[in-house]
């Protein structure tokens, strides 16, 4: 498991990695070899625009961190909204991975609400000066 400051030396190849992500499930998404899915746009696009606002030079200012809860917060919400309502699908006795298992939305909101708020509190533990070099 990586430490902190690590992951603080790191912080501009994740912020990279966040935007290829949201950029690799756009273009997935718009040449149709996924269903469209509201949820799963407002995630990508949470991941993306989180990973923008680690590109910028000063994580602390108040401004990029108001940014960051406001994103993080709408699509954890979205998130979670959609891996519950897979939850609902277990009380009822319908539960049941898609056959693709790997692009079953149970498991992808899952990972998304674990990456956006990995990247909120990698935003919000941003020590300062020189952590990125």
């Amino acid at each position: 498991m990586p430490t902190l400051n690590t992951l603080h030396r790191h912080v501009r190849g994740i912020a990279v990695l966040a935007i290829l992500i949201a950029i690799a499930t756009w273009a997935l998404d718009l040449s149709g070899a996924v269903y469209t899915c509201p949820y799963c746009r407002v995630q990508r696009s949470t991941i993306g625009l989180l990973g923008l606002l680690m590109l910028l030079p000063d994580l602390r200012h108040w401004l990029v961190r108001w940014l960051a809860a406001v994103l993080a917060t709408l699509g954890a919400v979205v998130a979670a909204m959609q891996h519950f309502n897979h939850w609902k699908r277990i009380s009822a006795g319908e539960f049941r991975l898609a056959e693709a298992w790997y692009v079953d939305p149970f498991l992808l909101s899952g990972a998304a609400l674990g990456i956006i708020v990995g990247l909120l509190l990698l935003i919000y533990s941003w020590p300062g000066r020189g952590a990125d070099r």
